[in-house]
């Protein structure tokens, strides 16, 4: 759910802010993510209504910006107030370690930021990211999910693994290191690409780690490497439903798919989507996420 396009030397970034109900909650992340290099979602429960914010370096991506939010008013038929205001780098960071601290997720992950010292937890798996993509990390609830997904179906010794959608890395590190297995990590967006070389370096695992550029499934990367015994996907709701007949087909007889990035509302209509036996709803929150297996 993260776009790392932050400039590590930038002076000043400036945060876009959007208010929106739930129904165009996907439309305006992906606006913002035209363009942001970090995107978060806040629900105020009062009003039911979701702050979508974004931070990116100050005067990029302009157009991008423009043209995203342009395609999300289409979409939903809403006018929401954009705001913009100034971020100080350095204070953005400052601020983004202050609230990262140490992620104890599920019985065996935690996820730890690089400004931390000392080590994790005995019994514990560590995750070293970069505090500077924190929204790409176990501090989200689709995220948090995903790893106690893992944890639960870990017993299943699943040989071929594929992280599609894979932004800083997280899932496919969590499954090398607790699987002790290679991992195909792909992503559409060539900065998370190289940011999740970069975490999968930090953490030893690059000669387990291939960190590819990839469209999807219309990569031929993805199916010259079928069929998969573990296939995360923790996007969005919408392109999880498009892709429902491509991942069934890619995944072998009694295979495993975890799907994240959906909200709990929408759980009835990703999993109808899929010709896949639903084993188990986690939730983090508002945020869901599934279990589903392939028959055999």
């Amino acid at each position: 759910m993260t776009r790392h396009r932050l400039s590590r030397h930038a002076t000043s970034l400036e945060t876009i802010r959007v208010v929106v109900p739930e129904d165009a909650l996907e439309a305006y992340e992906n606006a913002l993510g035209e363009a942001c290099g970090t995107i978060g979602f806040f629900l105020d429960e009062a009003t039911r209504m979701w702050t979508v914010e974004g931070v990116k370096d100050q005067g990029a991506y302009e157009d991008d910006l423009a043209a995203g939010l342009a395609l999300a008013g289409l979409i939903t038929g809403l006018d929401p107030v954009i705001e913009r205001f100034e971020t100080p780098a350095d204070d953005w960071l400052a601020r983004t370690a202050s609230a990262f601290p140490e992620q104890l997720v599920g019985r065996r992950f935690a996820v730890r930021g690089t400004h931390l010292t000392g080590q994790a937890p005995t019994g514990r798996i560590a995750l070293d990211l970069d505090a500077g993509v924190a929204f790409g990390s176990g501090e989200h609830g689709s995220t948090r999910g995903c790893l106690r997904a893992l944890e639960m179906i870990a017993h299943r010794k699943p040989r071929r693994i594929l992280d599609i959608g894979t932004g800083s890395g997280i899932l496919a590190m969590g499954a090398a290191k607790l699987l002790h297995r290679p991992v195909l990590a792909t992503d559409i967006d060539p900065w998370s690409v190289r940011t999740a070389r970069e975490n999968a370096e930090r953490n030893g695992l690059a000669p387990q780690l291939r960190v590819l550029r990839a469209d999807g499934w219309t990569s031929p990367v993805l199916t010259r490497a079928a069929p998969y015994d573990l296939v995360f996907a923790n996007i969005l709701a919408r392109p999880l439903t498009r892709m429902a007949k491509h991942l069934s087909a890619a995944l072998a007889p009694g295979g495993t798919a975890i799907l994240a990035g959906l909200l709990a509302s929408q759980v009835n209509w990703v999993a109808g989507a899929h010709r896949l036996r639903l084993e188990r709803v986690l939730r983090e929150g508002q945020w869901a996420c599934l279990i589903l297996r392939k028959p055999g």
